[in-house]
């Protein structure tokens, strides 16, 4: 054979290769195309091979998905400095943590275990759950006082601090959480009942003696709490005493015990204290006329009192009340009266209706009933909720005996008083120091 023949034999080769490719390919789109039609209507067109002109398949690029984008990581709540942060967004189970839990001893001991007392313990876990949401915010707020407080700050700008905070933290409308009291904030022979009024520009100095004493509640259970803050430490002894025979009235305090029993402890340990200032000592002395006790639902002050002397005193404590065991301590008299401008106002509890004759006192006891109910209030919170030239007004429904008045309580002038106070429960089965912090 010919080079030509072989050329012209193996031209005709390569056509009839190509050829059948050609063939074997639309075979293979053929195929396909059978596969589509017996698929579901909705089958996606890109299981179609595409040609590129020459009948080979090419594949088609898939269509990336759109990112998620990731969710941030959101870590436990932290609370705000200055504090904003309401209390429950810590605790969205709605429980809130118990207080310092001390069993009872002697006779009560078995209530601990019984089965009936704890049966009444859970009954009202509701009102202690409120006692304890007050605590935690009471705890929080005077945290933030301590670490703020200094001299050279106005009475005001400490009170606005402290109540702004716990409306923030209690999350209330004030009737049905918010401020249990006016913030007390006596200095000196003050011992208690003083907040500052509109225009006070009274400035806390360095060798003053602050008793911060306020009040928060839940749906009327009210914490009565107080302590005492001094910049210059010739005052340690003054605050040991009365930290010390308030621990004690604590100690003492129990169900079926005597408020007789209790004051005489108090007193024995305040006494026991001495304290040194300006070169001379001062036995400190527990103020005879100032007392703790008890707590009613909206009602600061119930009916018993709890001495912090000895004295005849033979009322006893009983199962399912709440008290506030404070103390006093002086380098005075050891007595207080009532004296200069008042701040402290509440409606009384037990108030008949009195037809009154002026329509400001009206209006006045309206704006009472409406924000405060029996809750403590000062004139400070009547200026908040717009109201003008009402003293009048007040010193009227004060005269009716619609409104009770406390005014300023003060030992002699030159003398120092500190203060301590906690609020205890006296459950069914154990006592409960709702209001303890690591602070005091």
């Amino acid at each position: 054979m010919s080079s030509e023949d072989i050329d012209i034999v193996a031209g005709v080769a390569k056509v009839g290769l190509e050829e059948k490719v050609v063939e074997e390919a639309n075979a293979v789109n053929g195929d396909a195309d059978a596969v589509n039609d017996n698929s579901d209507e909705s089958g996606d067109e890109a299981l179609k091979p595409e040609t590129n002109g020459t009948g080979d398949a090419t594949k088609k690029k898939k269509k990336k998905k759109p990112k998620k984008k990731k969710s941030a990581k959101t870590g436990p709540i932290a609370q705000t400095y200055p504090p904003t942060v309401g209390i429950s967004k810590f605790y969205p189970d709605n429980k809130y943590a118990e207080g310092e839990i001390i069993e009872y001893k002697d006779n009560n001991r078995y209530r601990t275990t019984d089965e009936e007392k704890r049966y009444l313990d859970r009954m009202n876990y509701d009102a202690y759950n409120d006692f304890r949401r007050a605590a935690e915010v009471h705890r929080q707020v005077r945290q933030y006082a301590q670490k703020e407080i200094k001299p050279g700050m106005t009475m005001i700008e400490i009170a606005e601090k402290i109540e702004n905070t716990v409306r923030n933290l209690a999350e209330g409308d004030g009737l049905n959480a918010g401020m249990g009291f006016p913030t007390g904030l006596s200095l000196n022979h003050c011992a208690a009942h003083y907040t500052p009024n509109a225009g006070d520009k009274t400035v806390l100095q360095y060798e003053d003696v602050m008793k911060v004493d306020f009040g928060v509640h839940v749906n009327g259970r009210i914490i009565d709490s107080a302590f005492t803050m001094t910049f210059d430490s010739k005052y340690d002894k003054l605050l040991e005493a009365v930290r010390d025979a308030t621990n004690t009235g604590i100690r003492e305090a129990g169900i079926d015990v005597r408020m007789s029993d209790i004051g005489a402890a108090i007193q024995e340990v305040m006494e026991s204290y001495e304290v040194e200032l300006n070169g001379k000592t001062h036995q400190i002395k527990a103020i005879r006329n100032l007392s703790g006790h008890d707590i009613k639902q909206y009602q600061i002050h119930g009916t018993k009192s709890v001495p912090i002397v000895k004295g005849g005193d033979q009322t006893k404590m009983e199962e399912g009340e709440t008290f506030a065991i404070e103390t006093f301590g002086s380098t005075g008299r050891g007595f207080v009266h009532g004296d200069g401008e008042c701040s402290h106002y509440a409606k009384r509890v037990d108030a008949d209706h009195v037809p009154l004759r002026l329509n400001k006192s009206k209006s006045l006891l309206h704006t009472i009933d409406t924000h405060f109910g029996t809750l403590p209030f000062c004139r400070r919170y009547l200026d908040h909720f717009g109201e003008e030239k009402y003293l009048l007004a007040l010193n009227n429904l004060v005269k009716n005996g619609i409104v009770e008045e406390y005014p300023p309580l003060l030992d002699v002038k030159g003398s120092q008083t500190a203060q301590f106070e906690h609020t205890i429960l006296l459950r069914p089965t154990v006592k409960e120091i709702v209001s303890r912090g690591d602070d005091y």
